[in-house]
């Protein structure tokens, strides 16, 4: 039996979302602040015995943020398993308590959390005249966190994630439209407490690593102390009887010292010459404090372990933190390796953000190797290395959208072959691309190296700043990746930036060309004629996917780059490409020429003596401010990106105005008087277009304005 679906309705940071998951070991992925720990939370909510009592007490912080109005809405977090066993008492389980209605043998059931009003404010809400808003918000600001009940059900039929089924059964808040019932049974039944699910699986949780040492130092959370605890309850009462009498020889021993009696001896008369008889103890002793129970024998335990070769073996407070981290990791997995020694019918181990100060090897190698064959795992993360190592079809990615967030699986509807394309190379390319808030997909070194230089340039603001990963496919085959973006799957931006390697010099055949130079131009014919059936195939590929969208350089990245107006940060480049003064003085002469056959050629001739990689890199050293981006690169920044916010906006001007101010003392004046203005625009006093006109005065010709002119 293994979880298949997790949908949560209005939990925290969830409006409504639905995570997938199957046998094995599934992956949760997710920025800061995506809802990965809310997620694991609402599973314990469900299945963790020591979470009953925290599922009963769900308030008002509880509920999503996207609602605005939390009063009157439901929350609803539904588990829904798979491939239960035939076994008697697993079957009758989930026939009372969680399985569809039907006849026969079950392999698929249910089991919800539901936290919703009271009946008698459900009656209120379904006794409402539709669009009586008056009535509603007299309802609504009457109610109470303790007008609402928490209840557990089974056998449901509803769809908890379809909005529909959610405004038919709970209400339409914007409409004021509730149903006169108040009881639905595609809610299913509900579960009494003797026939709690928590009872009848095992589930450990495995909390984020923050203070390994001071979760050994907790009796309560100590994990050798529980593994102790756990074992204990199997030895022989008998066993313990000569250890407890060796602990009582021990303690006798130790009290009846020569010294210790010298000790006590001296105390009892110091406080009767001090205080008087009247005033003395009764009696006084010095006793040894050995505990003599079995749980107190176990706290009195301390784990030892040597990290280096000298032999040394210290306390867990001594271990660097990834020691002590992986430690810790290990008692809790020994924790759950006893827990599944039970027999429970189903095994769970949650295990969240498990990266925190452990070697990258050691997480891809731990987290290759964690699986087992009659348990499903699940764990969260924001580590690439751990990332590599999961499967990407038992991947569920977690995104903002404002207010909430959602998750996505990205193979949805994909077929084997497409699956295993894009496994192949995120087993293959360390790569951030799953965890990206949108993606800019490039076919070379040259743009992966220069893009993010030109956007910390131009805008001041790194790619990562703007949320934006630029991922080198190192091919054309921009389709096996960027089919991962789509309305099913991941619901982010990917912008594909490709050359359309139009020829922009003379190919005719000249008998005066060396073999090279032919060469040159066969490969050009060739080189257009695929770009332009690699644009037929990308806009067939893209046409209906507003998450996808192709961006093409007329030629290729480094001629329109020199095309763009660029070719003075070349010129810069050339000195470090050439020695020979007669040679540095053509290549000058060409760049400078303002004719594209003469200028592009030069470039790419760079480039390719270098080496791409290597020629962007010398060229990223010579960028200033005044770069120009290529239009096709500036409008695949601005589709990836989105919608810019206006802090975003003012920090771009600013750094404008910064780097004019430094070269240009004639400026001041108008830059002081534009900073007004900006000052405006950051308090919603006038719009983008009055701003840009305002820079189009105080900047007069710069690269920005046509950022600007083309924000979305």
């Amino acid at each position: 039996m293994h979880i298949s679906k997790l949908t949560l309705v209005n939990y925290r940071n969830f409006k409504n979302t639905s995570l997938t998951f199957q046998r094995g070991v599934n992956t949760i992925i997710g920025e800061n602040g995506a809802g990965k720990s809310n997620i694991l939370r609402a599973i314990r909510l469900l299945l963790d015995d020591n979470m009953v009592r925290a599922a009963y007490r769900l308030d008002e912080s509880d509920f999503s943020r996207a609602l605005g109005q939390w009063k009157g809405h439901w929350i609803i977090i539904s588990i829904e398993f798979e491939d239960l066993s035939l076994d008697e008492s697993v079957q009758a389980l989930f026939l009372h308590g969680a399985a569809g209605i039907h006849s026969g043998p079950i392999s698929k059931a249910t089991y919800n959390l539901i936290f919703r009003p009271k009946k008698e404010i459900r009656l209120k809400l379904a006794a409402l005249n539709d669009l009586d808003f008056a009535a509603l918000n007299a309802i609504r600001d009457g109610i109470t966190i303790d007008d609402y009940e928490t209840i557990f059900t089974g056998r449901s039929s509803a769809d908890f994630s379809n909005l529909a089924t959610y405004e038919r059964i709970v209400g339409d808040f914007d409409f004021c439209r509730f149903d006169d019932e108040t009881e639905f049974p595609e809610l299913g039944a509900k579960v009494p407490g003797f026939l709690s699910v928590t009872k009848e699986v095992s589930l450990t949780f495995i909390q984020a690593l923050r203070d390994v040492v001071a979760e050994f130092h907790n009796n309560r959370t100590n994990p050798l102390l529980t593994l102790l605890k756990s074992k204990s309850g199997e030895i022989n009462a008998a066993a313990l009887v000569p250890i407890v009498g060796q602990v009582r020889d021990l303690n006798s021993a130790i009290e009846g010292l020569e010294d210790v009696q010298y000790v006590r001896k001296h105390i009892r008369e110091t406080i009767k010459d001090t205080a008087g008889e009247t005033y003395s103890p009764a009696s006084l002793s010095i006793r040894s404090d050995l505990p003599e129970e079995a749980e107190q024998l176990f706290q009195s335990l301390r784990l030892f372990v040597g990290e280096s070769e000298d032999e040394y073996e210290g306390t867990i407070n001594e271990l660097s933190l990834g020691g002590a981290n992986l430690i810790y990791l290990t008692l809790k997995l020994l924790e759950f390796k006893y827990q599944r020694e039970k027999m429970a019918i189903a095994n769970f181990l949650l295990i969240e953000e498990p990266e925190a100060h452990i070697h990258t090897h050691i997480q891809k190698t731990l987290f290759d190797r964690i699986a087992y064959e009659d348990a499903q795992v699940i764990y969260t993360t924001h580590s690439t290395q751990i990332s590599e190592v999961s499967n990407v079809s038992k991947v569920n990615i977690l995104g903002r959208r404002g207010a909430y967030c959602e998750a996505y699986q990205p193979t949805t509807g994909l077929d084997a072959t497409q699956v295993a394309s894009i496994q192949r190379y995120l087993d293959a390319v360390r790569s951030n691309l799953l965890f990206a808030k949108s993606v800019i997909l490039v076919e070379g070194d040259a743009e992966e190296i220069l893009i993010p230089a030109l956007v910390k340039q131009v805008l001041g603001l790194s790619v990562d700043e703007l949320g934006l990963s630029v991922i080198n496919i190192r091919s054309t085959g921009f389709k096996n990746v960027a089919a991962l973006f789509h309305d099913t799957r991941i619901r982010k931006r990917c912008a594909i930036v490709t050359d359309l390697d139009t020829i922009f010099f003379d190919i005719t055949p000249n008998s005066a060309d060396g073999d090279p130079m032919a060469a040159r131009k066969r490969k050009a014919i060739g080189s257009q004629m695929a770009g332009a059936v690699r644009k037929v195939a990308l806009d067939t590929f893209e046409a209906g996917n507003a998450w996808v969208r192709s961006f093409y350089a007329t030629h290729t990245f480094e001629v329109d780059f020199v095309g763009a107006g660029n070719h003075e940060a070349i010129v810069r480049s050339v000195e470090k490409v050439y020695k020979a003064p007669v040679t540095i003085a053509q290549a000058t002469a060409e760049l400078r020429s303002g004719l594209l056959h003469q200028s592009g050629f030069r470039t790419l001739m760079m480039a390719e003596q270098e080496g791409k990689g290597w020629f962007a890199i010398l060229l990223a050293q010579t960028l200033d401010h005044q770069v120009v981006v290529p239009p096709y690169i500036r409008e695949a920044l601005l589709f990836a990106h989105g919608a810019f916010s206006r802090p975003l906006i003012v920090r771009i001007l600013h750094h404008r105005m910064n780097c004019l101010w430094r070269i240009d003392a004639t400026s001041h004046p108008r830059l002081t008087a534009f900073a007004s203005e900006l000052q405006r625009y950051r308090d919603l006093e006038i719009d983008l277009l009055t701003l840009s006109a305002a820079a189009a005065i105080a900047l007069p010709g710069d690269v920005v304005h046509d950022f600007l002119a083309e924000m979305p």
